[in-house]
């Protein structure tokens, strides 16, 4: 069995992404898909789950291959449980993905790419810790729009970027940056090597601000 990249998105689907921004994280991630089926790297060793968070979080689809993966149908509601998200993330990771022992390599490190318009409304630093225990390989939490808190994520991940806007063109840019990242992870697991920092991956578009 080839080692997988597994990448995990994280979208916040609370009420306040209704209406626009809820439908650009939908044909974001088809869009991110499609370029992803194009690149042979990206075909052959990326794995692709998406975890949703309102009131509650749920994983829609588990860890997929990308010739088989489908995004379900997504609506906006509830509150923004990213603790709950960050929880299920680390369930997901721990059951998910193989880990290396003296006999069997086990898969990369995962990519987790979180997106959220507006501050936690659980107890968030519960699921963080629970997030921690887990071995992961880069982690981008994006801040869509100005709502989202930015101190929060920051405590999340050192990889933080900032959409001024949650609009469609802003949300489909930021897919795009996520599929050209999962692409260069590929490539670099390809040659045996693993992306451990933001500088590693591709520059993000005007659109997507990086926060230091």
């Amino acid at each position: 069995m080839a080692r997988r990249l597994p990448v995990y998105l994280v979208l916040d689907t609370s009420g306040s992404m209704m209406g626009e921004p809820i439908a650009a994280v939908e044909t974001g991630v088809q869009t991110l898909v499609s370029a992803l089926r194009q690149d042979p790297y990206a075909l052959e060793t990326a794995f692709l789950s998406v975890i949703t968070f309102d009131s509650t979080a749920k994983q829609i689809v588990p860890l997929t291959e990308l010739t088989a993966f489908q995004m379900p149908a997504v609506k906006a509601s509830g509150l923004t449980s990213l603790g709950d998200a960050l929880k299920l993330l680390a369930q997901k990771i721990d059951t998910e993905v193989t880990k290396t022992t003296p006999e069997v390599k086990g898969d990369w490190k995962p990519l987790v790419f979180i997106m959220t318009d507006g501050g936690p409304t659980d107890d968030w630093q519960k699921g963080l810790t629970e997030f921690r225990k887990q071995k992961t390989g880069i982690v981008v939490a994006c801040a869509a729009g100005q709502g989202a808190d930015t101190k929060v994520l920051k405590q999340v991940t050192e990889c933080v970027v900032q959409l001024n806007t949650a609009d469609s063109s802003t949300i489909k840019a930021f897919f795009k940056w996520v599929s050209a990242s999962v692409s260069a992870g590929s490539q670099k697991v390809d040659g045996g090597t693993e992306v451990v920092g933001i500088g590693e991956l591709p520059p993000p578009p005007p659109e997507v601000n990086i926060v230091v």
